[in-house]
């Protein structure tokens, strides 16, 4: 059972703020997400696609690191994808707004329908 104390949800945190911090200061690469900022054009790409009437530019800060960081999560299919998207709701529920955990589980369900992922 997952705990807050999880060191694999720790690291998700962690990674999260890392993508949420380097969104405001883009010419800092670090190394901790530099596989996800080399793979960025495909996951706002494909976050693009999933939630098509909320521009890139228009999605709160913290929500775009959590569907950055999942969508990669998704994409790289190392973790079953109930695990991502579970992750990605604690995690919009304990960081995002009132809306986030409703909003990222919608994007992300839609990442999983439209990519083809097997739940």
């Amino acid at each position: 059972m997952k705990t807050a104390k999880d060191p694999r949800h720790q690291h998700r945190i962690q990674l999260m703020q890392t993508l949420f911090s380097w969104d405001f200061k883009k010419k800092k690469k670090l190394k901790e997400i530099q596989e996800i900022i080399s793979s960025l054009d495909g996951i706002d790409g494909v976050i693009t696609k999933s939630a098509p009437t909320w521009p890139i530019s228009q999605i709160n800060r913290i929500d775009l690191a959590i569907l950055r960081l999942s969508v990669f999560e998704l994409l790289l299919k190392k973790e079953p994808p109930k695990v991502v998207v579970d992750e990605a709701v604690e995690l919009a529920k304990e960081y995002g707004g009132e809306s986030s955990p409703g909003f990222v589980n919608g994007v992300l369900g839609k990442v999983i329908e439209l990519e083809g992922i097997n739940v």
